[in-house]
This record gives C-alpha cells, sequence and structure tokens, in this order.
C-alpha cells in the first residue's frame, strides 16, 4: 500500500503485515519512533494489519471447502473474487474442472488455474502445458482423491514448481478400499497412538483444525451433499491423564453409525487423514520407537 502522513514529520505503510515508517527525507526507519507507536494512524494500520490476517485464513478455509466438498462454483464467483489478493492467493495453481449442462465434470479439460476474467473466463494451463480458457458456468474444485489422473497432475505441478497455497494436489490421500475386509482393517491402522497427556493429543487435533468434543477428534465432511462425521477416541477426563488414540469410526448427522458401505471416497481419505495425523503425535520410548 502507499505511504500515509504521521504528523510532520514522518510517514507510514504497512509491508508484510508490519507497519513501517519512513522520516521527511524518505529514508526508511528501522524502527517506529516512539512518538508515533500510539498514534491513530499506527493504531489503525495495527488493526487492518490484524483484519488482514483474519480474511486470509478465512478465504483459504472457503476455499478448502469448496475443494473438500468438490462443490460446484459459478465461474462468475471465481472472476469476482480474483482481484483480491486474499482470494487469488487461494485460489491460483488449483486444479478446475469445468462442469457441463447436464452437470458432468468434463476431466480432459482439467487444469491449473492462472487467471480469472469475467470476460474471458478462467485463464488455466493443461496437462500439455498449454494454456487455455475455461468459459463454461460452473467448475469444480475437485478433492485430490477424485482426480482420475492425480499421478501425471502432481508430476506435471512438480515439474513447473507450482506451490499451492490451499492444498489440494499434494494433499494426503487414502484410496477406498474395495473390500469391506480392507476397510474394517484399514479402521484399526492408526490406533493405539500413546500420548502421556491428554491435553496432548487435544492440542494437536484443535491446531490441525479437528474439533474435540465429547472424547473424540472428529471433522465433518459432506460428499455428494450428504455430512458425514469422521471420528477418532482420544480420550477424555484429567487432560493431564495418560491417554491413546482409538479407531476410526463414521457416524451421520443425527450420531447415528454410518455403515461403512456407505462410505464415500472423500470421507474415508479425510477421515484416514484425520487418524494419521494424531497416531504421528504419538510418544516415543527410551529405545528410540513409536510407542
Amino acid at each position: 500500500m502507499g505511504w500515509l502522513a504521521a504528523g510532520a514529520d514522518y510517514e507510514v505503510s504497512l509491508e508484510r503485515g508490519k507497519v513501517i515508517a519512513r522520516n521527511r527525507q524518505g529514508r526508511l526507519l528501522k524502527g517506529l519512533p516512539k512518538a508515533l507507536r500510539d498514534t491513530d494512524m499506527v493504531v489503525g494500520l495495527r488493526q487492518l494489519s490484524e483484519w488482514l490476517k483474519r480474511h486470509e485464513v478465512s478465504c483459504r478455509q472457503e476455499v478448502e471447502q469448496w475443494m473438500v466438498r468438490s462443490l460446484p462454483v459459478p465461474t462468475t464467483v471465481i472472476c469476482e473474487v480474483w482481484a483480491d489478493e486474499a482470494w487469488r492467493t487461494s485460489l491460483r495453481d488449483l486444479v478446475v474442472v469445468p462442469i457441463d449442462g447436464a452437470g458432468r465434470w468434463d476431466t480432459d479439460r482439467a487444469g491449473l488455474l492462472r487467471d480469472a476474467d469475467p470476460d474471458k473466463g478462467l485463464g488455466v494451463v493443461d496437462l500439455d502445458g498449454e494454456s487455455g480458457r475455461l468459459t463454461a458456468v460452473q467448475v469444480v474444485l475437485p478433492h485430490p482423491v477424485r482426480l482420475p489422473d492425480l499421478a501425471d497432475l502432481r508430476e506435471f505441478a512438480a515439474d513447473l514448481g507450482v506451490r499451492q497455497e490451499t492444498l489440494q494436489l499434494f494433499r494426503e490421500v487414502w484410496a477406498l478400499p474395495e473390500s469391506l475386509d480392507e476397510r474394517r482393517r484399514d479402521l484399526l491402522r492408526y490406533a493405539g497412538g500413546r500420548y502421556k497427556e491428554l491435553r496432548h493429543v487435544q492440542a494437536r487435533a484443535t491446531s490441525a483444525g479437528y474439533r474435540v468434543q465429547g472424547g473424540a477428534a472428529s471433522v465433518r465432511v459432506w460428499e455428494d451433499g450428504v455430512p458425514v462425521v469422521a471420528s477418532v477416541w482420544i480420550g477424555e477426563g484429567d487432560p493431564l491423564y495418560e491417554t491413546e488414540t482409538g479407531p476410526l469410526y463414521f457416524t451421520g448427522p443425527e450420531g447415528e453409525a454410518v455403515a461403512l458401505a456407505a462410505v464415500g471416497p472423500v470421507v474415508w481419505s479425510e477421515g484416514m487423514r484425520m487418524a494419521a495425523n494424531l497416531h504421528a503425535g504419538r510418544v516415543v520410548d527410551e529405545d528410540g520407537e513409536r510407542a
């Protein structure tokens, strides 16, 4: 942003979320002069900086919800928010797939989002490295487990040095096993992760964005318009007590059990991702082995 007058002798501005100052001659100062620290202008810039940080987080969380749910998003919405740097940073280089008039995904035209213009549509780079435009009314930002060419897209993105602010292509995914027996075995894969104190696993869960309530860590996932909650038991009671993680399980919006046969690929992947995250934080014994 530009420079704003702060009294007769100084000007102030924001740079990477930090308030900076320069003197009347235009020389950048190493720190804020004491006379400026509590002025209305500096206080206002600090408040603006805090709001911008919250806005960035909000945009990233919203885009992640679009991606996890694989929601159809109107092209006009992406074009409208693209001018906002926080939205643009969260959206840039995500894989977008156009949706045809019948609601089908045209994955052959998938590409990395690079631009959005109300008149020209969405600018993308496809798997062949060619630049193009998507003018479909709606697009989808697919969850990676639903991308048929995920391995090719990952390789392509790595070759381009792509860095996604919203984790999509390189998000950890777990494929849904075809047999119910395999699924039952996998529910136990990350059980038994021991923590010396309950508060440690609670903190790990909440810092990763998971809900902690009633002795379980959980994540609600909408798939094909249906909400399913994936949960892992982490313990309850005194936060200083030792605990260990339990198996993964799935419930509906009213707390009813969801049959494994009814669990979709996105719900499964996100549930296993949470279980693996919690298991990874378990304590290490004296021999250096994971307990």
